[in-house]
């Protein structure tokens, strides 16, 4: 589990640096990868609008990366919470990272409160709950990462 965390931890910090490509991994078996060995996906392509995840209150915007593609085995997500929406309290099945780009908010973990900023990260555990709402007057930014089931 330390290492799929790590994996995905890479993957974002990965992402901060700009680079929104991945490398497709190859069996030994292939003598070339195919061309051109990576996965561009810009946010307009992916976008979508609709209402907080977990049934929480409010609208927010989702950017999936790399859904489509069934090798890459994490989930990379660009959510950002409008003013009033929250990602609704919710039991966490595998671990996940949240990395905060902008805004403030308040994210409550297994019962307690406290405020998260941009800078800010939270690795919520598998069996832990977790729910998070945007606060202030501009939009709440943040990454999420997990790996697929």
């Amino acid at each position: 589990m330390k290492q799929t965390l790590f994996v995905s931890l890479a993957l974002m910090v990965g992402l901060f640096g700009g680079a929104f490509f991945t490398a497709r991994s190859y069996s030994h078996a292939q003598t070339a990868p195919p061309s051109p060995g990576y996965i561009l996906e810009r946010e307009a392509e992916v976008k979508q609008t609709g209402g907080a995840p977990h049934g929480g209150p409010g609208r927010s915007t989702g950017y999936s990366f790399f859904d489509k593609e069934a090798s890459f085995k994490y989930v990379v997500r660009k959510r950002v919470l409008h003013p009033g929406a929250a990602i609704g309290y919710h039991l966490q099945k595998e671990g996940e990272v949240y990395y905060f780009l902008s805004g403030t908010g308040t994210m409550q973990m297994n019962g307690k409160e406290f405020p998260v900023t941009a800078g800010d990260a939270v690795l919520t555990l598998s069996g832990s709950s977790h729910g998070l709402k945007q606060t202030g007057k501009d939009d709440l930014v943040l990454l999420i990462s997990y790996e697929k089931h």
